[in-house]
């Protein structure tokens, strides 16, 4: 298992993750993607606070602004599956490369998962809160 890099941390309150599990998952996910205007496939994989581990993948459109990235996916699977809470969360490229969510992502990851959220990055493990600072969500809607 790979060290949290400086900052980081390698277990919350929901317990360790196998990260290697996970990222065979995102593996399997980015192989079903569908990416052919990009050629740039993407899988994701979670795991759930009741132990379930799902995933998502890039589903491009030819008019490119209505396609669906693979943490929309993800997001689905998660609420179309009875729900629940993301507690850990890696994404990885075609070549099986561990990405960093972009900051749309971020914000949709921080809805089903909060700041304790745990994201794989190439430079370690990082809580949400970590790569996404002062974020905004349902707290701040009154």
């Amino acid at each position: 298992m790979t060290p949290p890099a400086a900052g980081g941390t390698s277990s919350d309150a929901f317990g360790e993750a196998d990260w290697e599990a996970l990222r065979v998952a995102a593996r399997d996910a980015m192989s079903r993607a569908y990416a052919p205007y990009s050629g740039f496939p993407v899988g994701v994989a979670a795991r759930v606070d009741d132990g379930r581990t799902i995933t998502g993948c890039n589903v491009e459109n030819a008019s490119y602004g209505l396609s669906l990235c693979a943490e929309c996916g993800l997001v689905s699977t998660l609420q179309a599956t009875g729900g629940g809470r993301l507690t850990h969360f890696t994404c990885v490229d075609g070549t099986g490369a561990i990405l960093v969510p972009c900051g749309r992502c971020r914000q949709l990851l921080y809805e089903f998962g909060g700041p304790e959220l745990l994201l794989e990055t190439p430079d370690g493990r990082r809580t949400l809160d970590e790569m996404l600072p002062q974020s905004f969500g349902p707290q701040h809607l009154g």
